[in-house]
């Protein structure tokens, strides 16, 4: 284990050692069956039983109520920007009202606009997205179709605290980026969607919960890859899925519960990361991007005082073995992702180079 470094990156992002354990062990032959995960069928029993455990844990590590359908599907959140307009907005007549807090939320209204009438309830872009509305700040249609809010942004590092209510429009939430960090209410929302590479798992699958009653909406003729109605009915299994994806969220689930204790305690623990680095933020050598009360626990994105000294940092920082520092092109600066599975003692070496580096530069 001495050669793995702290990996600061936005996504794809670090995974538990216990998951990447396990998975080196499985990888050759799965026990009593003799094929490795990478090319058991997605017909068999095993794989029939790792989907419907993957299922029952996030059910219990989220609380997920009666009346809502988990499938697994492929694209990322890029093709949900498309999807969800498809199979919500298009033909119904009314409006859908994006929230845009950030690069994700601005993408994904981008793309519903060619599905139907958008109405941007509220941009952030004006300040750079460095804060989030307050519930009356959200212009919301009436009678709108739903509305859309991105959870976290990755690239100015914004979260939503709590669950936000704007309004009677059911709420879809894109929460690729804080899904499985904290506990959610999952009963305030009509669907949460996130691509499984930031907190839940490896890139190549998308988490989608679906509250019954939107199904309903769903216009017909549809291509049945982009139905949801389609892909809850056959159980993720209309095509092949990807299994081994789905293999390792299997796993980050099973960590989450047996190892960690649930979503409060993952949810206590990434505070506490969080904390060691905000401390550090807002004299006159550190500038947060974010504003205080928005900041996200997934993503810390700072300033310098020049880009020179940025690069500095990031080029010292690395040969502490402190990887994927360097900020969106977008924001610039720093950014340190520190996802459920970076260790504590990554962030504490992080936050102890940044008090020497200002001590040395400041």
């Amino acid at each position: 284990m001495t050669d793995r470094v702290y990996n600061f990156s936005p996504g794809p992002a670090v995974l538990p050692v216990p998951v990447l354990e396990q998975a080196q062990r499985d990888l050759l032959s799965l026990p009593g069956i003799g094929i490795s995960p990478l090319e058991i069928s997605h017909r068999s029993k095993w794989f029939e039983g790792i989907l419907a455990e993957t299922k029952a844990l996030l059910t219990e590590l989220l609380g997920i109520p009666a009346g809502y359908s988990i499938v697994f599907l492929q694209g990322g959140s890029n093709l949900q920007f498309s999807m969800i307009p498809q199979n919500f907005l298009r033909g119904t007549g009314k409006t859908a009202d994006y929230v845009v807090t950030g690069t994700w939320g601005q993408k994904a209204g981008q793309e519903a606009v060619k599905e139907g009438e958008v109405n941007i309830a509220w941009n952030g872009k004006s300040h750079n997205f460095s804060y989030l509305p307050a519930a009356g700040e959200v212009k919301s249609s009436p009678s709108g179709a739903y509305t859309h809010i991105t959870s976290n942004e990755t690239i100015q590092g914004v979260q939503f605290q709590e669950d936000p209510n704007f309004g009677d429009a059911p709420l879809i939430t894109d929460v690729s980026s804080d899904f499985l960090s904290r506990p959610v209410d999952v009963s305030k929302y009509a669907m949460i969607y996130a691509c499984a590479q930031k907190n839940a798992g490896i890139s190549g699958v998308t988490v989608c919960i679906l509250r019954d009653d939107m199904l309903e909406r769903v216009p017909e003729n549809l291509p049945t890859m982009l139905d949801f109605r389609q892909m809850v009915k056959n159980d993720s299994l209309y095509n092949t899925p990807p299994t081994f994806a789905i293999y390792i969220v299997n796993l980050i689930c099973k960590w989450l519960k047996n190892d960690i204790g649930g979503l409060q305690k993952m949810a206590d623990r990434n505070q506490s990361k969080a904390s060691l680095l905000y401390d550090l933020l807002d004299g006159e050598f550190y500038q947060g991007h974010a504003r205080p009360d928005c900041r996200s626990k997934m993503n810390v994105t700072f300033r310098l005082q020049d880009e020179a000294l940025e690069k500095t940092f990031v080029q010292q920082a690395a040969a502490l073995q402190l990887f994927e520092l360097k900020g969106h092109r977008s924001v610039g600066g720093i950014r340190a992702s520190i996802y459920n599975a970076m260790p504590v003692e990554g962030v504490q070496l992080l936050a102890t180079f940044m008090k020497k580096f200002r001590q040395d530069n400041g």
